[in-house]
């Protein structure tokens, strides 16, 4: 049964998406530049935030709500520079701290494994990976006309709805921090749990298992 924190990401693919490549200057890998394809944003690959009808704040409410602090939206092509700046600087920060990024078009995902964030079976920051949620803060503060969706999710071991709350309980973790040590403005972020609902590998090993144990940090210019 959905949480009224429930947040579905659905995944639209895009068709024949050309993407021009260039070098991350901080890694030397070859990454997306959609510095010239602002108006190919839409059709990219991501992620579309949904809202319960009984959640007092939907998207368009964040929205204004940035707008009103005197955060500006972007528009254009300044959409690809600014999502391309941020990655680099993240790809930069967070070098060897065991946090993925990945690029879906206009939209950066900080997947975080639980084996380097929490315990087995707990929602406590674990000390070691403070100082890489310091370099998350620090980054996103510094690029503050972007939306955070922080998503938690479980492998499916263990009854559905306790692993609904673990997700829900770890993501908040990560907000708290962000919000409390980092002053990450909260108006820019959204919080949910989705349990075992959105496994990333095979709950059939525990290979696979570690996988979906995750935390998911969504990030969206905002436009």
């Amino acid at each position: 049964m959905m949480k009224k924190t429930a947040l579905w990401v659905a995944v639209a693919s895009a068709a024949a998406l050309a993407a021009c490549t260039t070098t991350d200057p901080y890694t030397g890998m070859p990454v997306r530049n959609n510095t010239g394809t602002g108006a190919l944003s839409g059709a990219g690959i991501g992620a579309v935030l949904g809202y319960l009808t009984n959640t007092n704040k939907g998207e368009q409410g964040r929205k204004n709500a940035l707008i009103g602090a005197g955060i500006g939206a972007l528009a254009g092509g300044a959409v690809g520079n600014y999502m391309d700046r941020q990655q680099a600087d993240f790809r930069r920060s967070l070098e060897g701290s065991g946090v993925m990024i990945r690029r879906n078009g206009d939209q950066l995902v900080l997947v975080m494994p639980s084996d380097v964030t929490f315990d087995v079976d707990k929602s406590d920051i674990q000390p070691k990976f403070l100082r890489v949620l310091d370099d998350v803060g620090r980054t996103l503060n510094a690029y503050p006309q972007t939306t955070i969706d922080i998503v938690g999710h479980a492998d499916s071991s263990g009854p559905d709805a306790y692993n609904q709350t673990l997700s829900e309980r770890r993501a908040s973790a990560v907000a708290s921090y962000l919000i409390n040590t980092d002053r990450v403005l909260s108006d820019r972020i959204f919080v949910a749990g989705q349990g075992e609902r959105q496994p990333i590998a095979s709950n059939d090993t525990p290979e696979g298992r570690a996988q979906n144990r995750r935390v998911e940090i969504i990030l969206r210019p905002l436009t």
